[in-house]
């Protein structure tokens, strides 16, 4: 957790400020009981009301100060933890936003998300009470001993007892609590997995009529948690008891042992009362400390998750180089490009060699799992090949940024992705300053403009989270609409026009061929409709290029595209 204490520098002000006047006021609250003794001793037994009149007025100006000071801590306090807490999670959301998709999957999102709300928030609900009780309990507790010490020596035993005991006492509750804290947060990790899974997939759960099965799942992922939660509740709730039962006895014990000492007049009543306050404080700021214990386990593992996000380093990292390309725009090249997943026994694409060029069009066509997703994913850099090179514009494409590489891409994936916001906030996310115009003719092009016509608001539709009050077909168009409203010098369609009837798919594809006729196009499709009149189609076959050339190429030469034309389409066709 302390590593994470770093975040703190720009809050170096507000934070000196926190506790230097908590100190202060730490210090009034010890103060306070030498003035009593002094009224009671000296005032009351005496009966010197000008003293009682005059101390009274000094202990009510100090205590005046003291709640000042508390309450100016406070809100310095609130703005250093809040402050911390929002620069925590802006640093963890930029630091995922940089990881590839090999991090997403290492971690898993719905850690990610945990980590990024729940741990967070424990981190900086702790950070707010350390500003307080952190400096207050120490002062309470060492300020105490020695005051106390200082009033009466003769009952500092008590305290020599009592206060080891209970520092003891803490410290064992805090090592238990610790592990079951972390294991808490792990809980906590699965309940989002299993509810983030249901929620997302409740077509399919209803579908398939799983409601009963998905229950179960979360009930038993809920009951996980709340045994855990329970354990440490348990072992927490133990611990107030017992602290205020040793709190009791210990005024107990002082005020029966002093008032054997002011029997035989070696204690003042004044004393004993200043006595057993100075007790309190200390027996309360173990207390504190106590309720410190109960937080910081959580907050520390809280603290480890948070930190294992920002201390890794993002494999995809920019290095460019003093080398300005040949001039060229939009060409793309794959050498020798090999890649395979993290734990898998192949590699999902092996030995991968093409070139693609501005106004042509190159399609990947084979079957599932043949790699040809996993291809495309390498051009945008979500992965980086574990053999070979990818170049854009005669640059390899480790060589430039990632903003730099992606600006010159319009990539629209296999499954369509909308965000909530209207239509036109999502075809604009392509291009934020994209104007009305071009948002139409990106809509027109891709055949979205008389769904969108027809929607009750226009453009200014609004589109829930996913894009769920759409179809398929209609989410698939709005993404690319998205993507052409960029004008990238590469268009990459994964398997885009899957969910489109052969009537909008061939409308489309003729608009996609004026649209982009200066742009280098690649589409990966499982119809060879989609992929008959490109100028060049790679055929994949477990990952390898088995076949590139032309339609009637391939079909004298390639078995493996012979045998994918064949079973869509009648032998007709393929004549």
């Amino acid at each position: 957790m302390l590593r994470l204490f770093r975040y703190l520098k720009p809050f170096r002000a507000p934070l000196a400020a926190a506790l230097a006047l908590t100190f202060l006021s730490s210090l009034s609250n010890l103060y306070l009981p030498a003035l009593m003794s002094g009224i009671v001793d000296r005032g009351i037994v005496h009966g010197d009301t000008a003293y009682i009149l005059r101390i009274g007025a000094l202990m009510v100006l100090i205590s005046g100060f003291g709640i000042v000071f508390a309450a100016i801590s406070g809100y310095f306090s609130a703005r250093v933890s809040m402050g911390f807490g929002r620069d925590l999670r802006s640093r963890v959301f930029e630091r995922v936003e940089g990881f590839s998709l090999r991090e997403f999957d290492r971690i898993g999102t719905p850690s990610l998300i945990t980590r990024t709300t729940n741990d967070v928030t424990q981190v900086q609900t702790v950070t707010m009470m350390m500003l307080s009780l952190f400096v207050t309990a120490p002062i309470m507790g060492i300020g105490g001993i020695i005051m106390a010490v200082t009033t009466d020596a003769g009952l500092s035993w008590v305290l020599a007892v009592v206060v080891p005991l209970l520092a003891g006492f803490i410290t064992l509750i805090g090592t238990k609590a610790l592990p079951l804290f972390r294991t808490m947060q792990a809980r906590i990790d699965k309940i989002n997995l299993v509810l983030r899974e249901g929620m997302t997939g409740i077509r399919v759960v209803r579908a398939f009529d799983r409601n009963d099965y998905e229950r179960q799942r979360f009930a038993s992922a809920n009951l996980d948690l709340t045994e855990t939660a329970i354990k440490v509740n348990r072992l927490m709730a133990f611990m107030m008891p017992l602290m205020m039962l040793v709190m009791n006895l210990t005024t107990v014990a002082i005020i029966w042992f002093g008032g054997i000492r002011i029997d035989t007049s070696q204690m003042e009543v004044g004393r004993l009362m200043a006595f057993i306050q100075y007790a309190t404080q200390i027996l309360f700021s173990l207390l504190m400390m106590s309720f410190m214990f109960v937080m910081l386990p959580r907050a520390s593992a809280s603290a480890a998750r948070i930190q294992e996000v920002l201390s890794i380093d993002p494999e995809i990292e920019a290095t460019p180089r003093a080398h300005g390309g040949d001039g060229q725009k939009g060409y793309l090249e794959f050498r020798g490009v090999a890649f395979g997943y993290p734990g898998a026994s192949e590699p999902a694409i092996s030995d991968i060699s093409f070139r693609a060029s501005p106004g042509e069009v190159t399609a990947i066509i084979g079957g599932t799992g043949s790699g040809k997703s996993t291809l495309v994913n390498l051009i945008p850099r979500f992965y980086d090949p574990d053999r070979g090179s990818i170049l854009v514009d005669g640059r390899d494409i480790r060589e430039l940024s990632r903003e730099e590489l992606r600006s010159r891409i319009g990539f629209v994936p296999q499954r369509a992705v909308l965000f909530s916001g209207s239509v036109a906030d999502n075809i604009r996310y392509g291009r934020e300053s994209a104007s009305d115009e071009e948002l139409a003719h990106a809509a027109q092009t891709a055949q979205a403009a008389e769904f969108i016509r027809a929607m009750p608001e226009g453009y200014q539709t609004p589109i829930a989270q996913g894009g769920t009050n759409l179809s398929g077909g209609q989410r698939q168009r709005l993404a690319i609409a998205r993507a052409l409203v960029r004008r990238p010098e590469i268009y990459v369609f994964d398997d885009t026009f899957s969910a489109l009837d052969f009537k909008t798919d061939s409308a489309l594809r003729r608009a996609l061929r004026r649209e982009t006729a200066g742009a280098t196009v690649i589409i990966v499709a499982q119809r060879v409709n989609t992929v008959m009149d490109a100028d060049r189609i790679l055929v994949l076959e477990d990952g390898r290029l088995v076949g590139v050339g032309t339609h009637g190429e391939l079909l004298a030469s390639c078995a493996v595209y012979r045998e994918i034309v064949s079973s869509q389409l009648p032998e007709e066709a393929m004549a």
